[in-house]
């Protein structure tokens, strides 16, 4: 039989992932190595020279549009033949047993799916019905703790070994399993389903069934999983069981790419899947078709810091390409006009924007970077997200600071008089609206009369003052401090950063560097003539939020999160903000495996470049409204310097061997110290090493102190490692 068509364009590694045995078979796929292209022509090899029938193959993906477009693929390949597999996510497959399986899963017939909106709104009604202080235990808190106990396989009666919140406090986990409960029980009672139950009805679903279990491990011949580094417990446990000793399970992934331990990610799956599997097979695919040699060997270097890797080397049979640059900023605006200015470079000499990506550990980056390419005039796209001044809690801190500008703005005001929830429930709402209709007032005015006349209830009126209170006490301290200093006070007394901040999740965690975000944007806003600094702070927001973000087709740049990267590639790519405390983030230190998945997000990015790849830092950066001075980041060190030429301002790049002897980021005989290093000196106290230089007895570090940085010569300096 002929199947060069299958075998055909496939290397070696490829083609024995392809063509092995019916076995359990784990395919290490390094980035860019063409997993896709092997899971398709893994299913049409089976289909072929297995004899499978497609309703006999299943394949598992992670989205709907991985699910398209394996889909696409393998019908192109094979034609109509492929018809009948059974294709989709985890959440898709399970919901497809569930309706076929309803009267085994104890669920009714029409039973309904509820989104991540709904469920939160049940939660809060939940609570209020078990009078459960919403500003004590926030709904989102409890969200989170029920959908993480579901994607550890744990029902409301088996969380009592679960963590809480600061210590795994008795309160926290006794609220939250009362809600859990509660929750369970009401979803039960009305057929609804979120999307952590899928998994988990459908999990106990077998477990229960063993003759409906039986049944699909007699109907599918083969189990195909993509991006398996990406499954938590419950995935995992779903595919085991399924599988159990039946079904051979192929599954495709990279523990180099495991970058989403924040939402239930184990790593542990792809790293102990030999030992759950006896016998199975690894394929390893290294041979990379996406970056020059020069971006892999400085990948593979970076990532060989992580332990328990299983262990694989990027390779290429392409050129060799351009040195990695790193650029060192002054400050985090330099680094941002180095950006634009840049890409304006890249599009004289004839390239496309859409070609470029500007990568950041932290959605707070972007702020800055966007003012920088508005100046400019570089159209940009933030990839899966928003603007910095389109994110729902930057629209709040502005619709607080509208008010405090001018009361009288109603939208402004049915933002946020309930945000954070203070008991202004929708009836209330709609008096103060239809008072105002009545009476042609502003909202505020209606608000002041209907407190005043008591013309709400008597908690409604407790609350609206309290709201009033706090716009005029913010009201009186606006002319008597800096803006940067009102912003400060207002996300304090409206109780903004704690609302947003409380889920105490990578989320709020994002949500709360925004806020403190826009505290560094008022620090240094110089108004326009004739404007209070508040005044033209609110209308240059309004300015930028209202630029057209660049169409989907059109010319631009992207930009996005490191965690939004991951799958995507560019010919050139700026990985920015490379400092140790915000990428290595300053919590990646206090967790354990934390630093490794930092690692591990630092090469995803850098393996995202194509042809070229630009590392920048600062040397000083405005963060949480203070100028603070980070050390380069670890990850940068940990690249050998000959992959790497450092770009000066005015000047030529350096060549690698110039690089190595004057870049703070190269590797001194400095007597043991290394930068980011906490060292104590007997006068000036503790501090950290922020820049290295010379060799031998006058070998000197740069130790950055509480009262500022100073030069220190080692042989008399008599630091003391900390």
């Amino acid at each position: 039989m002929d199947v060069s068509h299958i075998l055909d364009n496939l290397n070696s590694a490829q083609r024995e992932a392809v063509t092995a045995p019916l076995s359990p078979m784990l395919v290490l796929a390094g980035a860019g190595s063409g997993k896709t292209r092997v899971l398709v022509h893994r299913i049409a090899w089976l289909m072929t020279m297995e004899s499978m029938s497609p309703h006999s193959v299943l394949a598992v993906t992670f989205t709907n549009k991985a699910a398209r477009e394996m889909r696409g693929r393998i019908e192109a390949l094979l034609g109509s033949a492929s018809r009948g597999m059974w294709f989709g996510t985890f959440h898709s497959l399970a919901h497809r047993l569930l309706r076929a399986h309803w009267r085994d899963a104890d669920l009714p017939e029409n039973f309904q799916i509820i989104d991540s909106d709904d469920q939160l709104r049940l939660i809060k009604r939940i609570m209020k019905e078990l009078q459960i202080d919403e500003s004590k235990w926030p709904p989102r808190q409890a969200q989170g703790f029920i959908n993480s106990a579901k994607d550890d396989g744990r029902r409301a009666g088996q969380v009592h070994d679960a963590k809480g919140g600061k210590g795994g406090h008795d309160l926290y986990l006794k609220a939250m399993t009362a809600i859990y409960q509660a929750y369970e029980a009401y979803c039960n009672r009305s057929g609804l389903l979120d999307f952590g139950e899928l998994l988990l009805r459908s999990h106990e679903l077998w477990l229960r069934n063993p003759e409906l279990l039986r049944h699909y491990q007699s109907r599918f011949k083969v189990i195909l999983v993509d991006e398996f580094q990406d499954t938590n417990t419950i995935q995992y446990a779903w595919l085991r069981v399924l599988a159990g000793q039946e079904v051979p399970l192929t599954v495709v992934g990279d523990d180099d790419q495991s970058i989403y331990g924040w939402r239930g990610a184990r790593i542990e799956n792809i790293q102990q899947f030999q030992q759950d599997f006896a016998n199975s097979r690894l394929v390893r695919l290294e041979q990379n078709y996406r970056s020059t040699r020069t971006i892999l060997d400085a990948s593979n270097a970076l990532i060989a810091g992580n332990s328990g890797r299983l262990g694989k080397q990027l390779w290429t049979e392409g050129e060799d390409g351009e040195p990695i640059d790193v650029y060192a900023a002054f400050n985090e605006q330099d680094e941002a006009n180095y950006l634009a200015e840049r890409m304006q470079g890249w599009v004289e000499s004839g390239g496309l924007r859409q070609d470029i990506a500007v990568l950041y550990r932290s959605n707070a980056q972007s702020r800055v970077i966007e003012e920088s390419l508005l100046r400019h005039n570089v159209p940009y796209r933030i990839y899966g997200g928003l603007r910095f001044y389109d994110r729902a809690e930057i629209k709040n801190a502005l619709a607080y600071l509208r008010l405090v500008h001018f009361a009288h703005d109603d939208a402004a005001l049915e933002r946020v008089v309930n945000v954070p929830a203070r008991g202004v429930g929708a009836k209330t709402l709609e008096n103060i609206r239809e008072h105002a209709r009545q009476n042609a007032i502003s909202l505020w005015q209606a608000i002041e009369q209907l407190v005043e006349s008591k013309g709400v209830s008597a908690r409604a009126r407790k609350s609206l003052a309290e709201f009033m209170g706090i716009i005029y006490r913010l009201t009186e301290l606006k002319s008597e401090i800096s803006l940067s200093e009102l912003v400060k006070q207002m996300l304090d007394e409206s109780g903004l950063l704690d609302f947003h901040g409380a889920e105490k999740n990578d989320k709020a965690q994002a949500r709360v560097e925004n806020l403190e975000e826009l505290i560094n944007a008022t620090k240094d806003y110089e108004p326009e003539e004739n404007l209070t600094p508040l005044a033209a702070f609110i209308a240059q927001a309004a300015l930028d939020a209202g630029e057209n973000q660049a169409g989907e087709h059109e010319d631009c740049v992207q930009l996005m999160t490191l965690h939004s990267a991951k799958g995507l590639e560019f010919p050139l790519v700026f990985l920015v903000g490379l400092e140790e405390g915000l990428f290595p983030h300053s919590l990646s230190v206090e967790e354990p495996g934390r630093m490794e998945e930092e690692r591990r997000l630092c090469y995803v990015g850098m393996t995202r470049a194509m042809k070229k790849l630009v590392l920048t830092y600062a040397e000083s950066r405005r963060l949480y409204g203070q100028d603070q001075f980070n050390s380069v980041s670890r990850f940068i060190r940990e690249v050998p310097v000959a992959f790497l030429q450092e770009v000066r301002i005015g000047s030529c790049l350096s060549s690698a061997s110039d690089f190595q002897q004057s870049s703070p980021l190269a590797q001194n005989d400095t007597g043991g110290f290394s930068l980011g290093q906490r060292v104590r000196h007997q006068k000036f106290g503790e501090g950290v090493v922020i820049s290295c230089e010379g060799q031998g007895p006058h070998s000197r570090i740069q130790v950055n102190f509480s009262e500022g940085s100073k030069w220190l010569v080692l042989s008399y300096a008599k630091l003391e490692v900390i």
